[in-house]
């Protein structure tokens, strides 16, 4: 059996937060890869505009290149249509049966989770692995207000979830303000892999 850490979102693009969560996941949990798996269409942003799912494959790869233990995972990509987390890890579970997964998210998803499509199922087949980062509680629904321990409780007895927290130097980057900052030709590669950079410098991304 092997413990596989699934990094999902859209990448667009991937930053070194991306990497660092990775690299946590693996140590503190012992995790045998991490498939970073782009979305094609995410329900939550089927309004926006998002780069090619070939850049973002292309961007990822580059950014991994050179750790062994992380892999991009182009499955939800090759689906047509909006992808869920629900349907993603149903089809992992049957494909990967000898595979334990664990879901890899923030700290503002793990908060929202129960307003996902079917979040039962995203708790029951993958163990929950949360990354804390800085979030207005100002926005957060009146449930929201739970602080992070209550919250893991509440959904352990209510859906059986299996919860654990990533204890990581937070990076809080936003790829959406990564993209703010290329169309506005500020410097960036503090915050993404240079082979990255130089990829969006070369196919004039987010400009």
């Amino acid at each position: 059996m092997s413990d596989i850490g699934i990094m999902g979102g859209t990448f667009d693009p991937i930053h070194n937060g991306h990497l660092l969560l990775g690299r946590q996941a693996c140590e503190e949990y012992h995790l045998d890869q991490i498939w970073y798996m782009p979305s094609g269409q995410p329900p939550h942003k089927a309004d926006h505009h998002i780069a090619s799912a070939q850049d973002r494959c292309a961007m990822i790869q580059l950014a991994i290149r050179d750790i062994s233990d992380f892999v991009c995972s182009d499955f939800e990509t090759r689906r047509p249509g909006i992808t869920y987390s629900s349907e993603t890890l149903t089809l992992l579970n049957q494909m990967y049966p000898s595979h334990h997964f664990y879901f890899i998210i923030g700290e503002d998803s793990y908060f929202e989770i129960e307003h996902w499509h079917h979040p039962w199922e995203v708790m029951k087949l993958a163990t929950l692995l949360v990354a804390r980062r800085e979030y207005a509680k100002t926005s957060r629904t009146i449930e929201e207000h739970r602080d992070i321990e209550e919250h893991r409780d509440y959904l352990r007895k209510k859906y059986q979830a299996d919860i654990h927290f990533l204890h990581c130097k937070e990076l809080d980057v936003a790829s959406s303000e990564l993209r703010r900052l290329i169309a506005e030709g500020k410097d960036i590669h503090d915050l993404i892999p240079p082979a990255v950079a130089e990829y969006i410098h070369a196919r004039n991304l987010y400009h």
